[in-house]
């Protein structure tokens, strides 16, 4: 910095060089937290690496209150002058002009200076309402995906070559059988192979996705104008390493991203590159979601607002009362154009039980905690959103000051909604089951109970099982979206019923037993659950297991001895193991 500057630019540059910093600092301890990922995974540390996601989300903001505490303590930036930001921003801009992740620097810049100034300064002067520096083409190192040519290696050396660039220190158990699975299985998909065209290559992700138990090589095949995506699936077997599955339609790759599952560990020096591949893969899926994805939930966030403004600009549809039983806890409104529901914690003296907002948010907080192991809804939290007032219906704003008051307020044309959750919108099970036909309805129970299951598994019990609960997404997965009474599996009593001392008792409206705070009572699902006779002789088929306490127990008890599950994101009929686990090596004959 020019020290014959003039001190208001000097003390711009400063503020802008701690920005810079704050976040420099932030995206290092991610970084180095993603990168053990490695390590746990090959030492099956399975413990290790939850807690890491865990720990992770919370990483973000601890920086922007640090930067904000710096900011404020030693050079008293709340109270700079509107000049000062100006130049502060211009500062900042300049220091972005070679940097590795620049879309993140500027969303930390907006989040600091949002904690500092007051909401009506949030407006382009201030804050970067719309991307400055482009993530074109940035140059990183290593590079976000590397290039093999099939034609001069053999497609089994390339094969070999791709799985081996990890570098993992775990041996595989066989990787010629698993190499012979793949190819196996790609030529049935194909049917046959297609004429390769003179610059047909594959590129694959530098870095590979780990969750859960498996890590993710994803990458493509571009022959001529055709671009096949695949993602390839390793998993720890009892003597190794072993391919599990190669995944080749783009939607089921798609959805491994669901926001339904935990978010993928991956080291990136440039976010922005592995974001502009993998929605070369899935053009549909919004880059707001490859964001949150990938660890980087705010600047999902930040580019999630923007989506939202545009489509407010492009569309002219209202707000609505969101279709299905109204919630006790949450106001819940949609946009008929926008596939999202936006949901607001109602006052204390409107919410229809014993819940307090605080605990409710921190019910919220707890799911984005934990591995949703496909089955929980994520959700994008935002606070101080001002929206169109136009755009409300009459009864949504009348529902909103009847039971938001506190949350909500109208200031001029805007509604000003101080705390608000939005999460894809699905369709309310009571509603699907209305007008499920018998196919449906087996299949709609079966996912009820494997998603129950799922949860549980997770160490989360969902408290409120009732069919309005959970939401049918367009792949037919069931996802479970109301979260104000979840407990985790391991502070939960899960008991029988007592007999009762003498038969009138059974008729009183007050039970007969004792009921402490975390008591469960499982017999007790089917009265809320199954008073038609076609959805009870479906489900008493297949889960009836569920409506005994010793179910739950068990679980309780597997998670107590620390054994964490394995969780699928794709049928087992893909896999290239039986139900047995054991490896099954495919053949033409299979």
């Amino acid at each position: 910095m020019n020290t014959s500057a003039p001190p208001a630019e000097r003390e711009a540059h400063l503020i802008a060089q701690m920005l810079i910093d704050g976040f420099n600092n932030h995206y290092r301890i991610f970084r180095d937290t993603t990168r053990m990922t490695k390590a746990r995974f090959e030492q099956c540390d399975w413990a290790g690496s939850l807690a890491a996601v865990s720990s992770r989300v919370r990483y973000y903001d601890e920086r922007v209150n640090e930067t904000v505490q710096r900011l404020n303590q030693e050079l008293n930036a709340q109270h700079l002058s509107d000049a000062t930001w100006q130049q502060v921003k211009l500062q900042f801009i300049a220091q972005l002009l070679n940097h590795k992740q620049p879309e993140l620097a500027e969303t930390f810049f907006n989040s600091v200076c949002c904690r500092i100034l007051h909401r009506t300064y949030f407006h382009n002067d201030y804050i970067f309402a719309r991307p400055i520096i482009s993530t074109e083409f940035i140059t990183a190192y290593p590079p976000c995906y590397l290039s093999y040519y099939p034609q001069q290696q053999g497609l089994r050396y390339m094969l070999r070559e791709i799985i081996l660039h990890f570098g993992w220190e775990v041996p595989f158990e066989d990787l010629g059988r698993d190499i012979s699975n793949v190819l196996y299985t790609a030529k049935l998909h194909f049917g046959g192979w297609p004429e390769p065209e003179v610059n047909l290559q594959v590129q694959v992700l530098f870095s590979p996705f780990y969750r859960n138990k498996a890590a993710y090589i994803i990458g493509k095949a571009i022959n001529g104008y055709q671009e096949y995506p695949f993602s390839i699936v390793i998993r720890h077997g009892q003597r190794g390493l072993y391919v599990d599955t190669v995944l080749l339609d783009a939607w089921r790759i798609s959805l491994l991203f669901s926001l339904s599952h935990a978010y993928f560990m991956v080291d990136m020096e440039t976010p922005s590159g592995y974001i502009h591949f993998l929605r070369s893969i899935m053009p549909n899926k919004p880059r707001s979601e490859l964001y949150t994805m990938l660890g980087l939930g705010k600047q999902g966030k930040t580019m999630f607002y923007r989506d939202l403004i545009s489509h407010l600009t492009h569309s002219q549809d209202q707000f609505i009362v969101a279709p299905g039983i109204r919630g006790m806890v949450m106001e819940v409104f949609t946009l008929p154009s926008f596939p999202y529901v936006f949901k607001i914690i109602k006052d204390q003296g409107a919410i229809r039980k014993e819940m307090r907002p605080e605990t409710v948010k921190y019910k919220y907080l707890m799911v984005k905690q934990i591995d949703r192991v496909g089955r929980m809804a994520d959700t994008l939290e935002f606070s101080k959103v001002a929206l169109p007032r136009h755009r409300f219906h009459p009864d949504v704003l009348a529902a909103l000051q009847a039971h938001c008051a506190s949350s909500v307020s109208t200031e001029g044309n805007v509604v000003v909604i101080n705390h608000l959750y939005i999460e894809r919108r699905l369709t309310p099970l009571n509603i699907y089951l209305q007008e499920a036909d018998d196919e449906q309805l087996n299949h709609v129970i079966e996912e009820y109970g494997n998603a129950i299951r799922d949860m549980a598994n997770a160490n989360i019990f969902p408290g409120d099982m009732l069919w309005k609960n959970f939401g049918m997404t367009r792949y037919g997965r069931l996802v479970f979206y109301d979260y104000d009474e979840i407990e985790y599996m391991t502070d939960c009593h899960f008991r029988h019923i007592p007999p009762a001392p003498y038969p009138e008792a059974e008729l009183s409206s007050e039970p007969w037993y004792r009921i402490g705070p975390k008591d469960v009572f499982p017999e007790e699902f089917a009265t809320f659950l199954l008073g038609q006779s076609r959805i009870r002789d479906v489900f008493m088929k297949q889960h009836a297991d569920l409506l005994h306490p010793e179910f739950w127990q068990d679980i309780q008890q597997r998670i107590h001895q620390g054994i964490i599950e394995d969780f699928f994101p794709y049928p087992q009929s893909l896999r290239f193991v039986g139900p047995d686990g054991r490896s099954v090596r495919l053949t033409p004959h299979q």
